[in-house]
């Protein structure tokens, strides 16, 4: 409330002009004219307003009192946030569409600006909007589950992969043996069966099995990874060293699955693996159907809505895994493969 009485102080008893006040006070010289507007509606002189406390003066100046409310519908953000998801759909769109039912409703630019204020009071930090079926993030939990070897009672820890379509947030988890190139590689086929289709690119981290030379700029992607993604048509854009917002869907699928299927198994025994995915594929379902707060829908609702009609459909047959090898040629004409001289 200080730089209001200084507003008022400086028009009152300087007879400054509006640009000069913005100028004394730093602040626009609309700020300057609302506040000018509002003081004049009161019908209170200076010493009058200058004899009101804080609270007194915010009241009688607050923009309810003396701005009209504006009779002009609202469009439905949350509609609007949702259809800007599918492919090739645009706010222009967006707002021939509202003028068409709403001919006396905002113009162009006040309708994107209202729908920008609202995107920006859901999450103040978020700057991805993703695209229907385009992206899915990929990545391993740090948690793991575990199962016991029947025969020597030892308890084994598998790997969990994760993985996150990019619209509908929907999630795929399955267990396997290891990071390794093979394991990976049928993880990633895993996902794109459990989608029942292929999205335009897909996000990983930058460990060994999928990028070669880790890089910010330009990673080297792994031969078999590259031609795993190569069949189903898909794209690698491998998220940058140390920042993990890149891949923000995925660490939050991650921390997901964690809680809801790895908490909901921790006093399970289970005896192999294949036990195991089948415990997880259950809870997976689960957290799936389960309603998403603040939207109201869950994330197999909103894949069938965004994501689902977005992909592209899987390849007649399945990815053959290969192993690729660097090997040098031995003085007498041959090359060492798995303990063979070829």
């Amino acid at each position: 409330m200080r730089t209001v009485r200084e507003i008022l102080r400086l028009h009152f008893e300087h007879h400054l002009s509006r640009r000069a006040i913005a100028h004394a006070c730093a602040v626009s010289p609309t700020t300057v004219g609302d506040f000018l507007r509002r003081a004049q509606g009161s019908g209170l002189g200076w010493e009058a307003l200058s004899a009101l406390d804080d609270s007194s003066l915010k009241t009688l100046l607050k923009p309810d009192g003396s701005a009209p409310a504006s009779r002009k519908p609202l469009p439905d953000f949350e509609y609007l946030r949702t259809e800007k998801k599918k492919k090739g759909v645009t706010l222009q769109l967006l707002w021939e569409e509202y003028r068409s039912i709403h001919p006396d409703g905002y113009g162009r630019s006040q309708f994107c600006e209202l729908y920008h204020r609202y995107v920006r009071t859901l999450d103040p930090v978020m700057r991805f909007e993703h695209k229907a079926g385009d992206k899915l993030f990929v990545d391993f939990s740090g948690d793991k589950p575990s199962h016991v070897d029947r025969e020597t009672g030892e308890v084994i820890e598998p790997e969990l992969f994760v993985a996150v379509m990019g619209a509908s947030s929907r999630i795929y988890a399955v267990a396997v043996p290891s990071q390794q190139i093979p394991d990976w590689t049928r993880a990633h086929i895993g996902a794109f069966e459990y989608y029942g289709g292929v999205p335009a690119c897909v996000v990983p981290d930058q460990l060994k099995s999928g990028v070669k030379t880790s890089c910010r700029y330009d990673p080297e992607i792994n031969p078999v990874y590259a031609e795993l993604c190569a069949h189903y048509g898909v794209a690698v854009v491998p998220a940058r060293p140390r920042e993990p917002r890149d891949k923000a869907k995925v660490e939050n699928g991650v921390l997901q699955a964690q809680r809801r299927i790895l908490a909901a198994l921790r006093n399970r025994t289970f005896f192999s693996l294949a036990e195991l995915n089948a415990a997880i594929a259950v809870e997976l379902e689960k957290l799936n159907h389960r309603p998403m707060q603040g939207l109201g829908k869950s994330r197999n609702q909103l894949f069938e809505e965004l994501d689902q009609p977005a992909l592209k459909a899987l390849p007649a047959e399945r990815f053959q895994l290969r192993e690729w090898k660097k090997a040098k040629v031995h003085i007498d004409y041959h090359v060492a493969v798995q303990g063979c001289h070829r």
